[in-house]
């Protein structure tokens, strides 16, 4: 299952975020990256623990804890170290997928925070190559983008401008990404019937279904 979760970041976040990106000090970002993927990264990123983004880290993390959408799509069991990045005039990132296992993790779900207004800066698209075609995502500043880690995708070239953003991937109780959708529906549904008549016998019927698949599917 693919996302966005808008206004993810409000406005004040997104500005203390930013501030901490002019202050943190950037390297390749190939220094991170796989045997592979060297030949096709090419942006900016943040040294791993620059305590300039100390406070940006505990920011986002705390909205991934709290935040409802997210909780629901991705059930996350654990999550990444965020890593920053910046895309300047050219660079790109090449057609990949994620590595299965960083550290001691397995990846499920990546995700991706814009940091930027997307007419602040040409190119840049994050491209999902699907069964369907390719999807072109480029979302608004603030928005938190999320899909499978199995995903093939890339990063178009920056034309002109920056861009900015905070990524990382979690690890789901839920392993199956079909049955983490299945899940996110049965329990969207669940609480549309309580917003709209309490509880019912179908809203107890719907929770029992959604708390033993559960119990069957967790990790």
């Amino acid at each position: 299952m693919q996302m966005t979760i808008a206004n993810f970041l409000s406005e004040a976040a997104l500005s203390d975020v930013r501030d901490a990106f002019a202050k943190a000090n950037f390297v390749d970002g190939r220094e991170s990256a796989g045997w592979a993927a060297k030949d096709v990264k090419r942006n900016l990123q943040a040294r791993a623990g620059d305590p300039a983004l100390d406070a940006a880290r505990s920011l986002i993390g705390g909205q991934l804890a709290t935040n409802p959408l997210f909780q629901l799509a991705v059930r996350p069991k654990r999550i990444s170290p965020l890593l920053f990045a910046r895309y300047e005039n050219t660079m790109a990132y090449g057609a990949h997928v994620d590595d299965a296992i960083m550290g001691d993790m397995r990846t499920d779900v990546s995700f991706t925070v814009f940091l930027d207004a997307p007419d602040s800066y040409e190119g840049g698209e994050l491209v999902m190559e699907t069964s369907a075609g390719e999807q072109e995502v480029k979302g608004a500043a603030g928005s938190l983008f999320l899909y499978p880690s199995t995903t093939l995708h890339r990063v178009e070239a920056v034309r002109s401008g920056v861009r900015r953003v905070a990524v990382g991937w979690a690890q789901s109780r839920i392993r199956d990404a079909a049955k983490r959708e299945l899940l996110f529906d049965l329990d969207t549904a669940r609480r549309s019937l309580h917003s709209a008549g309490g509880k019912t016998a179908e809203f107890d019927l719907v929770s029992k279904s959604v708390a033993n698949l559960l119990r069957m599917w967790a990790e």
